[in-house]
């Protein structure tokens, strides 16, 4: 997974660390997808499932999951673990485009 050049870039950056055994996972999953669908031109977006990449996981510190974060041409404009509503996404995804 070539997480550091999406990174980097200047365009808005969602990462979502998950795992499929995880039931919040699950139910942040449809908020997400909401929130891509309507910014889906302007973001990139990756889901990264701890138990497939758990070297991401470690480097970025996930000691909980859902952990999702946004990053802007290399820095982490916003971190959460938890639940997150829609339009508290996408508020966040606004105001850091």
């Amino acid at each position: 997974m070539d997480l550091a050049n999406k990174i980097e870039s200047e365009q808005l950056t969602m990462v979502n660390f998950h795992a499929t055994w995880c039931p919040p996972c699950v139910a942040m999953k449809p908020n997400l997808d909401e929130v891509v669908a309507e910014f889906e031109d302007v973001i990139h977006y990756e889901r990264v499932d701890i138990d497939k990449y758990p070297d991401l996981a470690t480097l970025f510190k996930v000691r909980s999951v859902p952990t999702t974060m946004l990053f802007k041409n290399g820095e982490m404009k916003w971190r959460h673990s938890g639940i997150v509503p829609s339009h508290e996404l996408g508020k966040l995804v606004q105001e850091n485009l």
